[in-house]
């Protein structure tokens, strides 16, 4: 008998024996993300994805026959927040495994928790690469790393924008500048030495002086590693400073609200950024695609990332018949998992062993579009 069978005939007996879902051991699971805050946009997108999976795998018999619960952790992207809730979610709420965090800064601190607690958790958006460089047994990510993404944008600079004077500028968080790291190194193989490089910080929305120093400095390209909080100002005073150098970033502008924190789609037309190929055109996921839109929302950005990270997690407990996460562990780097996104597969150290980053290109109604 199958594992769905077996669920659904663990939730008929329940019904017919009269038991409440109060008398069942609910799967708890942890959603971890920037649920609140100026990046509570991709704290939307985890837990809408994460919230049709469950219903999804619920409907269908849950894990080994209990139902699926989620419980939000809101870390705000700030690490201290996120070591706070991720103690939370282990001690308090008990939960069996954790999707999350977002911000690599936020994710590499809680994981500790999550290791030392023996609890699994897999990030469907963290993406440096020290996350899953530490040994960490029970760590995963459901999107590739900041090495693979940064050389995938330095070479579009180089091949196709054919940049000569490029200028990478980070937010100074783990996330935004690892990633503006990664795409310098490459640059420098490529033979272009980044003109300018610098810091700005998170939260502040007068660029201006930067501005200035990129058109003193006469770059073609600006790279910038971090959000859409900053970037989307950013762009916008480079625009109005009558900067016209290609703008490229990366997979933390990954949502319409970009378009509002730069003021209009006349601001970010033309901009390019680096993301993985668009899950909502793989075939796996039309249904669920056709689904969520039809409630009238767009599964944009980390939705089907978060959906995926439950389904990897649904299908190592119910295959190893408990939710032991050290079992689950062992049996997601040896064994395949069909999901939304296709199927995937992990190393040893919890990475994929398939990343699949594109270039997208932001058009003048303000939606992007893959290369």
């Amino acid at each position: 008998m199958t594992m769905v069978r077996k669920g659904i005939l663990a939730f008929a007996v329940s019904a017919a024996l009269g038991l409440s879902p109060a008398l069942r051991a609910d799967v708890l699971i942890g959603v971890a993300g920037p649920h609140t805050g100026s990046n509570a946009a991709f704290g939307e997108q985890y837990w809408r994805g994460a919230s049709q999976a469950a219903a999804d795998i619920n409907a269908t018999g849950g894990i080994n026959g209990e139902p699926v619960k989620l419980i939000k952790g809101d870390d705000a992207c700030e690490p201290k927040q996120a070591v706070a809730v991720a103690n939370r979610l282990v001690d308090q709420d008990k939960v069996a495994a954790v999707i999350g965090h977002f911000c690599s800064s936020s994710t590499i601190p809680a994981s500790d928790v999550y290791d030392e607690a023996g609890i699994i958790a897999i990030t469907p958006g963290s993406t440096n690469p020290q996350l899953t460089e530490r040994g960490l047994t029970g760590i995963f990510r459901m999107c590739g790393r900041d090495d693979q993404q940064g050389r995938v944008a330095a070479d579009f600079i180089v091949d196709t924008l054919k940049g000569k004077r490029v200028a990478v500028i980070h937010d100074k968080d783990t996330y935004g500048q690892g990633i503006a790291n990664s795409a310098r190194a490459q640059l420098a193989k490529r033979g272009v030495s980044a003109v300018l490089y610098e810091g700005l910080t998170r939260g502040e929305k007068d660029f201006n002086a930067l501005v200035t120093k990129l058109r003193g400095a006469n770059v073609d390209v600006v790279y910038f590693g971090g959000l859409y909080t900053e970037a989307g100002p950013l762009l916008r005073q480079m625009r109005e400073q009558g900067l016209t150098a290609s703008f490229v970033s990366d997979d933390g502008v990954v949502t319409d609200e970009l378009v509002t924190t730069a003021g209009g789609p006349q601001y970010v037309k033309g901009a390019f950024m680096t993301f993985g190929a668009d899950p909502r055109k793989l075939p796996e996921g039309q249904a669920l695609v056709e689904k969520l839109r039809a409630t009238g929302y767009e599964p944009e950005g980390y939705t089907l990332y978060a959906y995926a990270s439950l389904q990897a997690l649904a299908a190592a407990f119910n295959a190893t018949g408990g939710t032991d996460s050290e079992k689950a562990s062992k049996w997601l780097k040896s064994h395949p998992v069909t999901t939304v996104m296709g199927t995937k597969e992990w190393d040893d150290k919890g990475d994929l062993k398939v990343s699949d980053y594109v270039i997208y290109e932001w058009d003048d109604q303000g939606k992007y579009h893959q290369k």
